[in-house]
């Protein structure tokens, strides 16, 4: 059973910053990526910002620039930096781990929200 526990998020006014944070735990093999997916109303979820064991990032167009993701692996845990936040960012942010062994497992967050007011 893998879990992972989200932290973080809330509230704040354009222009401001936020960090979210997600430990995973459990039987952990393989993992592969950890990142952040948003979803916002009536819209799909989308990708933020993934990174790989080794630290090769990846980010959605619209936050490249502002957003900064990290891990640390010994802690099983992956950070994102949110700065120069808009309005437009505001969603729930979902935490994901994928693990290759033999398959592909995703694995997701419960989910934090982050509001950002104009």
């Amino acid at each position: 059973q893998v879990q992972l526990v989200e932290s973080g998020g809330g509230f704040v006014q354009a222009g401001g910053s936020l960090s979210l944070s997600c430990a995973a735990s459990g039987s952990i093999s393989g993992i592969s990526f950890m990142g952040w997916y948003r979803q916002a109303p009536g819209k799909q979820r989308e990708l933020v910002a993934v990174i790989t064991t080794e630290g090769r990032t990846n980010y959605g167009d619209s936050v490249k620039g502002r957003f900064t993701i990290s891990r640390d692996n010994a802690k099983n845990t992956v950070y994102l930096q949110m700065s120069s936040l808009k309005p437009e960012d505001t969603a729930v942010y979902y935490c994901n781990l994928v693990t290759v062994v033999i398959t592909r497992q995703d694995y997701w967050g419960q989910g934090t929200q982050v509001t950002v007011s104009s």
